[in-house]
């Protein structure tokens, strides 16, 4: 048999596709109908934790046949295959397997995995890595606070010191996820009366540890994928850190950078231009002139985020840095998000308002109201702007109001 590294990827792509079409689980129950354009899942805790399952398993199927971490070197459970191949996978897995997506398998796999894979020792990488790449632990990202907005360098939780251990105290705030989460990677101030970015430690916080309290925040969509985490006197060992004492910026960016990486495709979340053209025609809306222009500009702007993304692939391939090409393809997405409900506004007027049973109309309701929150998540749109306008364009620093020093502070 042909070893995945010996094959090329015609052959990789042929064989992936044969074995998701073997593997791939049935649809899912708890997919929903075709008339989902949610933003954010607006689902009941257990039929949420009923998906998430669905997703466990299936990513337990997936390790166990060689298609998780694949671009991984060997010896940390990957395959040691090029990031082409790994693309690939995903491209078939999109277009074969019909399950729905949750957040927190997403973070887990490609946003926490890999900075653990960077930043943690051994011991650790050794006890957390299979689980996480195999779905049987989960893992969210403590990062917002309630003061800090967007500014995830304004960070107040603490951590102090006690030989071998850490107490950590604070609270973190629109962690997607952690009602169902083993394990959160928070980023804290662990030197007394610094300020920004520095004096900051990652940690691992396991999330049944005694003093994490854990309180779900119900959206107006009417899910509850959001919480606040309530940090009281937590302890953890010195063990659970990532990176240097001191290095936690670092560590987030690193995170965060992963991300940006796996934001770049945000295919079926939503609404798509499918999904429109659909309600257009139930609506009779075909005839209107501004419908129609919409329309187009739905799909140019779906064809643009697919070009951008093989465009992206093709620079990372070439191993360029990323520089603010992810802040770019977040506005460009949040951009169609918000074209996609107006149109739908447009199209619908007052069924928005009811649900009178006429199915596929009230469904976009829940993209309305979810779709602002993308404005907010990830880094806010100002923040993407500051971001390209820095990184890109090479614009002069925005101007930052002066951190007090701490001799001022204590005043």
């Amino acid at each position: 048999m042909t070893t995945a590294a010996a094959q090329t990827i015609d052959e990789y792509a042929a064989a992936a596709r044969a074995w998701l079409t073997d593997n791939a689980p049935a649809p899912s129950v708890t997919a929903g109908d075709a008339h989902d354009v949610s933003v954010f899942h607006n689902l009941s805790h257990d039929v949420e934790a009923e998906l998430i399952e669905e997703l466990r398993a299936w990513q337990r199927t997936k390790f166990v046949g060689g298609y998780t971490a694949q671009s991984w070197p060997a010896d940390l459970y990957g395959a040691g295959l090029s990031a082409e191949y790994e693309d690939v996978f995903k491209q078939a897995e999109a277009e074969i397997v019909a399950l729905p997506r949750h957040e927190l398998i997403s973070v887990t796999v490609n946003l926490i995995a890999p900075t653990i894979r960077l930043y943690a020792s051994a011991e650790v990488r050794s006890m957390l890595l299979p689980g996480l790449l195999d779905g049987s632990l989960l893992a969210c990202q403590l990062f917002s606070e309630p003061a800090a907005g967007s500014d995830l360098a304004n960070t107040a939780t603490k951590a102090v010191r006690e030989g071998d251990h850490w107490i950590v105290t604070g609270q973190k705030v629109w962690t997607s996820g952690a009602q169902f989460a083993n394990w959160g990677q928070a980023i804290v101030r662990t030197e007394a009366g610094s300020t920004g970015s520095r004096g900051l430690t990652t940690f691992l916080i396991p999330m049944d540890a005694d003093g994490v309290d854990i309180r779900p925040i119900r959206q107006m969509s009417g899910g509850t994928s959001f919480n606040e985490v309530f940090l009281n006197e937590v302890r953890i060992p010195d063990s659970y850190r990532l990176g240097e004492v001191g290095d936690g910026w670092a560590v987030t960016r690193a995170t965060l950078g992963f991300e940006r990486a796996n934001a770049s495709n945000k295919k079926g979340v939503g609404g798509s231009f499918a999904q429109l053209l659909e309600l257009a025609e139930r609506t009779d809306s075909l005839d209107h002139r501004d419908v129609r222009a919409k329309l187009a500009d739905v799909r140019l702007r779906e064809v643009g985020a697919e070009v951008a993304l093989r465009r992206d692939k093709r620079a990372r391939d070439a191993g360029e840095a990323p520089g603010a090409a992810g802040s770019m393809r977040k506005l460009q997405w949040v951009t169609r998000l918000g074209i996609v409900s107006d149109l739908a506004r447009t199209m619908l007027a007052e069924k928005l308002i009811a649900d009178d049973g006429d199915l596929g109309t009230f469904s976009w309701n829940a993209h309305l109201l979810g779709a602002p929150g993308y404005r907010i998540a990830g880094g806010t749109d100002q923040i993407q702007r500051s971001i390209i306008a820095e990184r890109h364009l090479g614009l002069p620093v925005e101007p930052r109001t002066p951190k007090p020093t701490r001799t001022e502070a204590q005043k």
